[in-house]
């Protein structure tokens, strides 16, 4: 959980090969504050869809600490952690309105909330259920974040409701 009332300077993280559970629980049992947004996928294997839950920028982590006091060593030498992303001797910040920026689009967890912004005529794409990856055409927006979208299958247009979570803007 992000306490978003404190100030941190923020730095982005490489993260080993499917290590972002253990890089980021080893993380905080060190006493850093973590940020991992995740988003909602969908995939197709064997003939059966998976949804779940899956990092927006796989491979990397949010960290905040105070570089300062030389932390930064003792992040890279945490198991889970490749390397603080750096240009020149140390590790870069991450701007703090880009953070704001992206933590505002997530809610206390890290997940990423559908955006408000989607307007009839948008071109989007669905990312959860049987139709993701689909790409598709709003038609109209119901104010209980119903969606109506216009899908291209064979050659003609189908409509089908959709929640707003399930759709990314193209």
């Amino acid at each position: 959980m992000i306490d978003r009332d404190r100030t941190f300077t923020w730095y982005l993280a490489q993260l080993k090969p499917n290590c972002a559970a253990v890089a980021q629980n080893n993380l905080k049992r060190q006493g850093f504050e973590t940020f991992l947004p995740v988003h909602e996928e969908t995939r197709g294997k064997n003939g059966k869809f998976d949804t779940r839950m899956a990092p927006l920028f796989p491979g990397y982590i949010f960290v905040a600490f105070n570089a300062a006091k030389g932390l930064w060593r003792k992040i890279n030498s945490t198991y889970g952690v490749s390397r603080l992303v750096g240009f020149g001797q140390g590790p870069t910040e991450v701007p703090a309105e880009i953070m704001q920026q992206l933590m505002a689009r997530c809610d206390e967890h890290g997940r990423l909330l559908p955006s408000g912004r989607l307007q009839p005529g948008d071109r989007v794409t669905l990312v959860t259920g049987p139709l993701a990856s689909f790409a598709a055409e709003i038609e109209a927006i119901a104010p209980d974040q119903r969606v109506w979208v216009l899908l291209d299958i064979m050659g003609g247009q189908t409509r089908v409701t959709v929640g707003a979570d399930q759709l990314r803007p193209i």
